[in-house]
């Protein structure tokens, strides 16, 4: 029996057509994709797919939570509506990997697995990586996926809840760079989420740790309603806590209530706040370390438990769980 699939269309370089100011997002993308799958007929054999199109189409760098938020009420009606075995999202990749993480933590418990892709130039060019990539992600769906998000790309299945967008200009433009490996724990606490529950936008912030940093740059960064900040930390875990200023800016933030979280600026680290007094300070301070998240997966998680009402006082034990593969699968 052929597999049925939902395909998603956003927008991104996938379907974009060259205009006067440069490539920009355009309709018409289920035409294309229906003539170009008469070279691929292993995929007419193996599945049926129906098409639901984001209109407008969406530049991925004008991605923001709401859109994250109407793709998966868009993504849930429509398997309400009739079954599908399966999901893929043509996505810009700017974005692609925040877009994961969040739809990660946004779909947890969907039945049906969900697969993003996109491509690095437009399918309209001869040597574009669209139909590999489109084709290629529906095609896995031949093989049983487990259930959750993931990311298919150059001819490689990531999980979405760790990937991150590498290279600017090459096709294999996606990578597992913190391959962090923790259970996913079976938990007596009902998870705050799923694909289900209501999720309202969230003021968020990212704030990277350097020479120099002014305390009163952090302080106007962690004021004005923000409700939860990713600090990006130096190596294990570390930053300048002999400036008893910045130290105090964090202190205070934190019993605003806001949620600080911390992660590695190294593409490829982890945070062990307690191998160095500078990462055992920071933590005293009141920043949650992330292990091995990535940055994308620091926001979409923040976002996803902030947004469902989780308080500041239960966020230490949620951040530390391995929700939806976070931490490693």
């Amino acid at each position: 029996m052929k597999k049925r699939i939902l395909v998603v269309y956003t927008g991104g370089t996938i379907g974009m057509v060259m205009t006067d100011a440069g490539y920009a997002p355009d309709s018409g993308f289920e035409r294309k994709m229906r003539e170009a799958q008469n070279d691929w007929p292993e995929v007419g054999a193996a599945l049926d797919w129906s098409w639901l199109a984001v209109e407008p189409p969406i530049d991925s760098a004008d991605m923001t939570q709401r859109h994250w938020l109407e793709m998966r009420d868009r993504i849930v009606a429509a398997l309400a509506q009739e079954a599908h075995d399966g999901v893929v999202v043509l996505h810009g990749t700017d974005t692609l990997a925040y877009t994961a993480s969040a739809l990660a933590f946004l779909l947890r418990g969907l039945p049906a697995p969900v697969v993003l892709t996109g491509a690095m130039r437009p399918a309209g060019q001869p040597d574009t990586d669209a139909w590999g990539n489109l084709f290629g992600s529906m095609l896995a769906y031949r093989e049983a996926l487990s259930p959750g998000v993931h990311v298919y790309f150059h001819g490689r299945l990531l999980p979405g809840a760790r990937v991150t967008k590498l290279h600017s200009d090459l096709d294999d433009a996606f990578h597992v760079l913190r391959p962090e490996s923790l259970p996913l724990q079976p938990l007596r606490q009902q998870i705050p989420f799923d694909y289900r529950t209501r999720v309202q936008e969230v003021k968020l912030a990212v704030a990277p740790l350097y020479p120099g940093l002014r305390a009163e740059v952090l302080r106007a960064l962690l004021s004005g309603g923000v409700q939860g900040a990713v600090l990006e930390c130096y190596g294990t875990g570390t930053g300048p806590a002999g400036d008893a200023t910045l130290m105090d800016v964090l202190r205070q933030a934190v019993a605003r209530g806001v949620v600080i979280v911390g992660i590695s600026q190294c593409p490829a680290g982890r945070m062990a706040p307690g191998q160095y007094a500078a990462g055992s300070l920071l933590r005293q301070a009141g920043v949650l370390p992330s292990g091995g998240m990535t940055r994308e997966a620091a926001l979409g998680k923040l976002f996803c438990l902030l947004g469902a009402g989780v308080s500041a006082a239960d966020m230490a034990f949620w951040w530390e769980c391995n929700l939806c593969g976070e931490h490693g699968q």
